[in-house]
């Protein structure tokens, strides 16, 4: 299972818009306590793929270390990623089994005409042969307490 609150959907469902027709990405951070990933944070990149950006995307080594690192600096993990597909639906694609890793959380957000439809969290089986859909729960309230972060 994975948990996100409102406004962390609000911010994928935003980014997804905002780069249409484009594919956006960007990395979920957040915490795993053996029973479920929490995810904190979003934290948006910038699609670096320099072709057929409308289909694909690339997170590049130096964006996803400052990722990691601003992840430790809170104290908490990368959980995962987000993408866009526009006009296409909420499921991974070939691209995406090709080049995902078992355990991390990928939600998918479809963007129809240019505003966001279905979102879908998915996991990759750790024989890499498919994804599995993955329970996705979003949750009341501006913050998830079990975050360092936002701990009062």
């Amino acid at each position: 299972m994975l948990r996100l609150n409102h406004t962390a959907l609000h911010r994928i469902k935003l980014h997804a818009m905002q780069t249409y027709p484009e594919e956006c990405c960007g990395v979920l951070i957040g915490r795993d306590d053996g029973e479920r990933k929490t995810v904190c944070d979003i934290l948006e990149i910038k699609n670096a793929k320099e072709e057929n950006r409308a289909r694909r995307f690339l997170i590049t080594p130096e964006d996803y270390k400052w990722a990691e690192e601003r992840a430790r600096e809170e104290g908490v993990d990368v959980m995962g990623f987000y993408h866009s597909h526009p006009d296409h639906p909420a499921r991974p694609s070939q691209f995406d089994l090709d080049h995902a890793v078992p355990w991390c959380s990928y939600i998918i957000v479809s963007v129809e005409a240019g505003l966001p439809a279905a979102v879908n969290s998915w996991v990759l089986m750790d024989d890499h042969s498919e994804f599995s859909e993955e329970q996705l729960d979003v949750l009341d309230g501006e913050f998830i307490r079990q975050c360092k972060q936002y701990q009062a």
